[in-house]
């Protein structure tokens, strides 16, 4: 690979720092390990790398090669080419996030610029600068409402109809919490059975309510009287959205929420197997001390020009740790900036076209599979661009075929899920066309003959 020190380069920086040799610097590691054998093979030059991992790579099906119905948290969306032309300009594409940004006042506008149209999107009073994924906003989420009661208050409700990744990183982050307890998502419980379940066991001993919006099933539900139920007895409520779906249905701000969280990847972010991806997170003006990760404000210079800042570094990680609810101080910068492009990009107007696309689309894929002998829609709810199917045959059977057909088949839930058996959810984007919905529809209809 390229080593970009020449020998006349590194005997400067030797000389400056008051060393002869590279080695001086590994003194204190003891020399049984300073140099271990790591049985790697023979140097490949720059063209032979390059064909490797074209190799490697080649192995690897995606959305480029698939036609795509599998969705489950991670969705195939069209993102346009002015935003990896902008990200992968200099002054952003670096290797971390400054950790001295008020030197860098366009990166700190960009975050401002991100913050606010999350706060517009979702229609809370502040967003932060991120989190990881979805799954840690949601996690970073419960933290948040554990210690705005100090911990005396030690259960949390979560929606058997949140993203299962989500729930299982939730269990991560709060094992070893004292006077902490989850409920709503016992394995005994109905997956598919609504918001309404869960008002019996919110109490006064209840932090913080979890539902996602559209759920992991695809569904829309009002939470206003859930979220009420919530407010009654004191407890906060949390909405895991799909910010794509904002682009059209109300925000979670409309119904009363506290805190909006979701995962970000639908805004111009690539699949990429799996991220680096973007964790949402906004709340109420109220709660702005008590968000991780960073926060931009705008502000004035001493010649009272506009100035970007981090703001309340009280309550920064790296300022009071001996107080910090949470170990996040930093934010996936790069991939903001890459959503905040694709929102401005899109516009109000542009977000709402894309949420109607997938919206019609998906209707007119479930249609066509409930007219398909062997197959039917599993529930009368509402949904977005996700769908439940009932399906005649095992699932990892239905998506061998549709795989053969050069089509990547809906989730199969009897992974997660052992009472959904044979269920299959389904994810339509702007992505799909017309006549890929046909095709699909058709293998499906071969499926159930086989």
């Amino acid at each position: 690979m390229f080593v970009p020190h020449s020998d006349s380069d590194r005997e400067s920086m030797l000389a400056a720092i008051g060393i002869d040799a590279v080695i001086s610097l590994f003194q204190d590691i003891p020399e049984p390990y300073r140099f271990p054998k790591l049985n790697l093979p023979a140097a490949l030059s720059e063209m032979e790398a390059v064909a490797n991992l074209n190799d490697l790579a080649s192995a690897n099906s995606s959305t480029r090669d698939l036609i795509s119905f599998l969705g489950a948290g991670a969705y195939n969306h069209y993102i346009p080419a002015a935003v990896d032309a902008i990200i992968q300009r200099g002054e952003f594409l670096t290797a971390y996030t400054p950790y001295q940004p008020e030197i860098s006042q366009g990166t700190l506008q960009a975050i401002f610029e991100y913050q606010t149209m999350i706060a517009a999107l979702t229609g809370m009073d502040v967003s932060n600068a991120s989190h990881y994924d979805g799954a840690t906003a949601c996690a970073e989420a419960v933290i948040m409402a554990h210690s705005n009661f100090r911990g005396k208050r030690g259960r949390v409700v979560v929606s058997q109809a949140l993203h299962p990744h989500y729930r299982q990183v939730i269990r991560t982050y709060t094992q070893g919490y004292e006077n902490f307890e989850l409920v709503g998502d016992e394995e005994n419980s109905d997956p598919l059975r609504g918001p309404e379940a869960l008002t019996d066991l919110i109490n006064d001993q209840t932090a913080l309510v979890m539902v996602q919006y559209p759920d992991f099933f695809g569904r829309i539900y009002d939470y206003t009287s859930l979220v009420q139920t919530a407010h009654q007895h004191g407890a906060l409520v949390c909405v895991a959205v799909n910010p794509t779906a904002l682009g059209m249905l109300k925000p979670p701000s409309e119904f009363g929420a506290d805190i909006v969280v979701g995962e970000g990847q639908p805004l111009g972010i690539p699949l990429s197997f799996g991220g680096p991806y973007l964790g949402i997170f906004a709340t109420r003006k109220e709660s702005v001390r008590k968000i991780a990760g960073r926060l931009v404000g705008e502000s004035a210079d001493l010649d009272g020009k506009r100035a970007y800042v981090l703001t309340l570094s009280a309550r920064e990680q790296h300022i009071r740790r001996e107080k910090a609810t949470s170990n996040i101080c930093t934010n996936q910068g790069l991939i903001a900036l890459a959503s905040t492009i694709y929102m401005s990009l899109l516009g109000k107007q542009g977000l709402r076209q894309v949420a109607e696309l997938c919206y019609q689309k998906a209707h007119y894929a479930a249609e066509k599979i409930a007219a398909i002998p062997g197959f039917r829609i599993c529930s009368n709810a509402p949904y977005f661009h996700e769908f439940v199917v009932c399906c005649p045959k095992p699932v990892g059977e239905i998506n061998d075929l549709l795989l053969d057909s050069g089509i990547l088949g809906g989730y199969d839930l009897g992974q997660v899920y052992p009472d959904l058996e044979g269920h299959m959810l389904v994810a339509v984007t702007e992505m799909n066309t017309r006549e890929e919905i046909d095709l699909f529809c058709e293998v499906l209809e071969e499926a159930a003959n086989d």
